[in-house]
């Protein structure tokens, strides 16, 4: 089974000023818990066992929530990423290469999740390096759209022609067998060329995609989010609020995680 998750957590979230001035996006409040302690806990739900979370912007405030966690005997630690004002998510990926040297989860810092959305990427990821994907009626030029050949990805990217899309990116991959030494070789070739510090780590999945195949998992039906604006927000407070009312109602305990709210 998969034990060990990446979260990628070094930005700030620009676009939701002024609550990320002094505060990253990871750290923003959500119904009981922050989006960090919402992701954590779905991990550990599913099984994972080690968490490293790569930190950039007000990292001490990370770090100082993940120290409350490990006294909750969650094991979650920080990598900082030094040129996370400078670098794009790719930059946090390559910085936290060495820690790839097994089956993992890869995992954006703003996407939060019910457990059965990791449950079901564990259980069903037969790929060296699995997508986990959702589809929808209509796309917005923000969502990372991909296409499919069956269950294979054959292209990634926000500007994919609309009437070709098959469904979104969430945010949340799985590297199994080959996979992390693929991912790995292939970080460190796009570190090389001269856009490689401005550039997005799905691009790099989808230059993968067009040598060896990349598989996906679609978790239609199910229930998740990205924070990226004001609106994002709420609809992901809406959801956590959902899902604290069917944890109560279901008679499921509080996590210790969950103790150390925002």
């Amino acid at each position: 089974m998969v034990r060990k998750a990446i979260i990628l957590s070094a930005g700030q979230g620009s676009r939701l000023l002024p609550m990320t001035e002094a505060l990253p996006k990871c750290l923003l409040p959500l119904s009981a818990m922050s989006v960090l302690e919402w992701q954590i806990n779905r991990l550990v739900d599913c099984g994972i066992s080690e968490i490293v979370v790569v930190t950039g912007f007000y990292a001490e405030k990370v770090e100082e929530r993940l120290v409350a966690l490990r006294a909750h005997g969650i094991n979650a630690r920080a990598l900082f990423n030094p040129f996370f004002k400078v670098a794009d998510n790719l930059g946090s990926c390559w910085l936290a290469r060495d820690e790839m040297s097994e089956d993992f989860v890869l995992l954006n810092g703003d996407t939060i999740f019910e457990t059965p959305v990791l449950g079901k990427l564990l259980a069903e990821a037969a790929a060296p390096i699995t997508l986990t994907i959702d589809c929808k009626e209509h796309y917005d030029s923000d969502d990372m759209k991909v296409q499919l050949n069956g269950d294979a990805l054959t292209a990634i990217g926000k500007d994919l022609p609309l009437d070709a899309v098959d469904g979104e990116s969430i945010g949340m991959l799985c590297f199994k067998g080959k996979g992390p030494a693929l991912f790995k070789n292939a970080l460190e070739a796009a570190m090389r060329q001269p856009q490689g510090t401005s550039s997005w780590y799905l691009r790099v999945i989808g230059a993968i995609a067009r040598e060896a195949h990349v598989g996906t998992v679609s978790i239609n039906g199910l229930e998740w989010g990205e924070i990226d604006y004001p609106m994002d927000l709420e609809n992901a407070r809406r959801l956590t609020r959902g899902w604290l009312v069917r944890e109560s109602q279901t008679g499921n305990e509080r996590r210790p995680a969950k103790a150390a709210s925002a």
